[in-house]
């Protein structure tokens, strides 16, 4: 077994871990326990002898710690499966060698290309190793990069026991891409203080706020009769929601929207005569927004169906996860920790806010505060997903650099 973040990464992402929305079993899908048998495996070769996977599809492990001092207990996490979005099966990792520069064509579909026009962060790459798929899967950086990452700390903290740290917790989970990452997690099993998710972008970035975010179910129950006698008695279902859709705000969608606007964003529609059904997702990074949001939303509902006098709807909110920021705003040196460890690995660090969530944002509210630490991938759900070597050495060297901080500031 090799052990450089390169390898590793190498041997994760050819394992197919895609997880599974329309699935009610937890993992969703059972390869995931695939890429977390080889988990435990290695952890155990390293020498972590209570390292595990439960029946949830949970990996945890412990480091234990070399300091005299009560140094708070940190965990270290990432998740093991791969988005829906595009296809996970059969991955082919390509290594670009000394990078020198522009666009990178794919091998095995040349239609795709990663151009620097759309991959700005590719300027920053030359010389580097950078880690492609052959253009018919996506990679997997998101989040096998933070699994590489969080597995080589592991080995040098162990390896090295002149560097002082207090006890660490490994947790590696199942189904963050479909929103079910942290929903068996055994917290008190895992006896963590703070976390940090090895889960983000670009190298130096540190994100301690996310979107908040809903989902929305309308049922729409129309008055289907036969068409032939339909005038002035049919209330079509699916013309209802397909109005509902016409009237939504054009600058309240993601295609339109950045930064710290929100949106809501239709999702999925199903429907008939008789009955129809739409689904959405609204974000926002604050909860006032998230509530407008969807007064506008109910608002736009009503004023479609005071046209169609025999139908009726329902409108279900569902809260999904909410900004973590609210928890770690009351934990500063969580953050500002780990600024310093991206300072002491060599890079000016950036503090950001991520349009999307993470299993932080969760485990935050479930008591386990927990920003985000760069993984080093871009173009993350996509074919185009890449990643550099050198970036996932940055942030093995952060996560080392932080298990020192946490045990010299206790």
């Amino acid at each position: 077994m090799t052990d450089t973040v390169l390898d590793r990464f190498l041997r994760y992402v050819v394992i197919d871990t895609q997880s599974d929305p329309s699935s009610s079993t937890q993992p969703t899908t059972g390869k995931q326990k695939d890429l977390g048998r080889l988990l435990v495996d290695e952890l155990l070769q390293i020498g972590l002898s209570d390292a595990h996977l439960d029946e949830h599809g949970y990996v945890y492990a412990t480091i234990p710690g070399n300091s005299e001092k009560a140094v708070p207990v940190i965990c270290f996490c990432s998740h093991m499966d791969t988005a829906p979005d595009f296809s996970g099966t059969g991955v082919k990792p390509q290594v670009i060698r000394n990078y020198p520069g522009g666009d990178i064509q794919l091998t095995g579909d040349p239609s795709r290309v990663i151009r620097v026009s759309e991959h700005p962060e590719l300027k920053n790459q030359i010389g580097n190793d950078i880690v492609t798929t052959d253009g018919t899967t996506l990679l997997g950086a998101d989040d096998k990069a933070g699994l590489a990452e969080i597995m080589t700390a592991a080995q040098i903290l162990v390896d090295n026991p002149d560097i002082r740290h207090g006890m660490i917790k490994i947790l590696f989970t199942p189904d963050e891409e479909v929103g079910r990452g942290v929903n068996k997690v055994d917290l008190k099993k895992l006896g963590a203080d703070f976390a940090y998710t090895m889960d983000g972008e670009t190298a130096g970035h540190i994100e301690d706020e996310t979107f908040s975010a809903d989902g929305v179910e309308i049922g729409i129950t129309g008055v289907a009769i036969h068409p032939g006698f339909a005038k002035d008695r049919m209330e079509n279902a699916v013309k209802i929601a397909g109005a509902i859709i016409d009237r939504l705000p054009k600058d309240v969608a993601p295609e339109t929207t950045e930064g710290k606007q929100g949106f809501i964003h239709p999702v999925g529609v199903t429907g008939s005569m008789e009955k129809a059904s739409l689904s959405f997702i609204v974000r926002d990074f604050t909860d006032e927004g998230l509530v407008q949001k969807e007064a506008m939303l109910e608002t736009i509902v009503k004023q479609v169906m005071s046209a169609y006098p025999g139908s009726s709807y329902h409108f279900q909110v569902t809260e999904q996860y909410r900004n973590m920021k609210t928890v770690l705003d009351r934990h500063p040196e969580i953050v500002e920790n780990a600024l310093e460890a991206v300072r002491r690995a060599g890079m000016t660090p950036v503090r950001g806010s991520i349009r999307g969530g993470t299993d932080g944002s969760r485990l935050s509210f479930m008591g386990l505060p927990c920003p985000n630490i760069f993984a080093g991938g871009h173009a993350f759900h996509s074919p185009l997903e890449w990643v550099s070597r050198q970036d996932m050495e940055k942030a093995v060297a952060t996560i080392v650099e932080l298990a020192k901080i946490w045990e010299e500031r206790a």
